[in-house]
């Protein structure tokens, strides 16, 4: 039997009144198409070299996730370099609690100099920039841990962000706490998130109209297969994620809806639709009848 693939939806929140965008959220959770919603993480507008409107991403989501109530909600995915790894766990456990359970933590190495300089946030060179990465997924998990719930709590040595007795109390919802799906690309990332991760996400493409790039989410997917096959880890246990844009024109979604059901054919048990939240709540209605439903038709 073959695995069930979720589909999901994504409004991220640059260039968007807060009212639009809670529009949006209402209309998502009237759509049962729907198994997931989720945003970017940016301080501007990525497209801008250092400028532009963006909502901060974390209240945004703790603001809107009753207007979806029973979905799962993340991010893809989160900058490390904008948060303390103990903050991020203190904030994704109180959001695992509003959703029930169902929050992803979705976490990259962060990359956009214009968010970065222009605030004072250190935007290290590579490798360190991965070693901090690395370092902050191993944060997240030992704080979600069941010995963190409680004192003594968890103690890890570590370069960038030691532990020392550190304790979750309130702890997350029984379940080992919130999913956490990684960002990373090359080997260092593809092992760090074979190792510990529950998924991977592919990066969404850019701008509207741009065509995903299904042959690398192929080619990355392979190397997941492999980096889990060494960890000795089911794959069926973990969710490979393909971004996929639908644009603003009925053109743009019909080559989304294309592109999503090729991604699913390459083996992504994941797929989210990337819709400019501007759109509001008839372009939720547009992207769930031209898109989501006759995916979830074609697919089963």
């Amino acid at each position: 039997m073959a695995a069930h693939v979720t589909i999901g939806i994504k409004t991220s929140p640059q260039n968007v009144e807060w009212r639009t965008l809670d529009e949006a959220w209402a209309r998502i959770g009237e759509h049962d198409v729907f198994e997931s919603v989720w945003m970017n993480d940016h301080l501007t507008d990525m497209s801008s070299s250092a400028h532009g409107a963006s909502l901060e991403t974390l209240t945004t989501m703790a603001t809107l996730v009753h207007r979806v109530p029973g979905r799962w909600v993340g991010h893809g995915v989160l900058s490390n370099t904008f948060r303390h790894p103990a903050v991020l766990a203190k904030a994704a456990t109180v959001l695992d609690h509003a959703t029930g359970g169902r929050f992803v933590v979705g976490l990259g190495a962060g990359w956009h100099e214009g968010e970065h300089g222009p605030f004072g946030i250190p935007l290290p060179p590579m490798p360190e920039r991965f070693d901090r990465f690395e370092s902050a997924v191993h944060v997240l998990r030992a704080l979600f841990s069941e010995a963190a719930s409680r004192p003594p709590g968890v103690t890890r040595p570590d370069p960038f962000y030691p532990l020392a007795e550190a304790t979750n109390e309130p702890a997350p919802p029984p379940g080992g706490g919130p999913r956490i799906y990684l960002g990373g690309q090359r080997r260092r990332g593809i092992a760090l998130a074979a190792a510990v991760a529950d998924g991977w996400l592919q990066p969404a493409r850019s701008g509207s109209g741009d065509v995903t790039d299904l042959e690398y989410f192929s080619d990355r997917r392979e190397a997941l297969l492999l980096a889990l096959e060494d960890a000795g880890r089911d794959p069926a246990s973990f969710q490979m994620g393909a971004q996929v844009g639908t644009g603003t024109t009925p053109a743009e979604r019909r080559q989304g809806l294309a592109e999503a059901k090729e991604a699913v054919e390459r083996g992504a048990t994941l797929v989210i639709l990337g819709m400019p939240a501007s759109l509001g709540a008839a372009g939720v209605d547009d992207v769930a009848r031209e898109v989501a439903i006759p995916l979830r038709a074609a697919i089963g």
